[in-house]
């Protein structure tokens, strides 16, 4: 978790809102979270074209990322409709 959190605005386009707010969606967390994320992900020496390999590996490694994160909000979703079930006359 980040500290010292400060408050900022930034322009963004309509769609990169929408996109945020799919992405907060999919993966369980805030926009602020996703935003957060993407931030630490850039790297200010990396250069503007990433080869195939490294890009493979950026890829792979959010994927797996994005798969943790549905699975773990799938088990979520599972122990939830078992709890109703379970409530249910």
């Amino acid at each position: 978790m980040h500290s010292n959190l400060v408050r900022k605005q930034y322009l963004v386009s309509e769609e990169h809102v929408k996109k945020v707010k799919r992405l907060a969606s999919v993966q369980g967390t805030s926009a602020a979270e996703i935003v957060r994320r993407a931030i630490d992900a850039y790297e200010l020496e990396q250069p503007e074209r990433l080869e195939e390999p490294e890009l493979l590996q950026l890829v792979s490694r959010r994927l797996k990322e994005a798969i943790a994160s549905t699975r773990r909000a799938n088990r979520k979703v599972s122990r939830a409709l078992e709890a109703l079930s379970r409530e249910e006359p």
